[in-house]
C-alpha cells in the first residue's frame, strides 16, 4: 500500500471542497500535523481516520484507496435497476435516450 499516493488523493479531494489541512483535521479529530504527515506519507494511517477523512470529504475510501476507484458491476447496475423502476414509461424513455446520447459521447472520447 503506497502511503504517499493516499496522501496525496487525500490533498486532492481535500483542495477541491478548498479545505486547509487544519479545517479537515478538525473534522476528522485529529491534529493538523498529523493530517500533515497523512498527506505527505510519512505515517501510515488506521482504517478509522480513513474513513472519517473520507466521510469528510464525501468520497468513498476506494477513491482515496485506488488511483481509479473499483467499481462493483453488480452493485452498480442493482442501482440503476431501482431508480428505472420509480420511473413513469415516459420518464423511461428520456432516461433511455440520455444514457444513449451518453454511451456515444464516451465512446466518442474514448477513441
Amino acid at each position: 500500500m503506497n502511503y504517499y499516493e493516499i496522501g496525496q488523493r487525500i490533498r486532492k479531494y481535500r483542495k477541491a471542497y478548498n479545505l486547509s489541512q487544519e479545517q479537515l483535521a478538525d473534522k476528522v479529530g485529529i491534529s493538523a500535523t498529523h493530517m500533515s504527515h497523512i498527506e505527505t506519507g510519512n505515517t501510515k494511517l488506521s482504517l478509522a481516520v480513513l474513513v472519517k477523512i473520507a466521510e469528510a470529504l464525501s468520497v468513498q475510501t476506494d477513491a482515496l484507496i485506488y488511483d481509479a476507484p473499483q467499481v462493483n458491476r453488480t452493485a452498480m447496475t442493482d442501482e440503476i435497476s431501482d431508480i428505472l423502476s420509480s420511473c413513469k414509461p415516459e420518464e423511461l424513455k428520456i432516461v433511455t435516450d440520455v444514457i444513449k446520447s451518453l454511451k456515444i459521447s464516451l465512446d466518442k472520447n474514448n477513441d
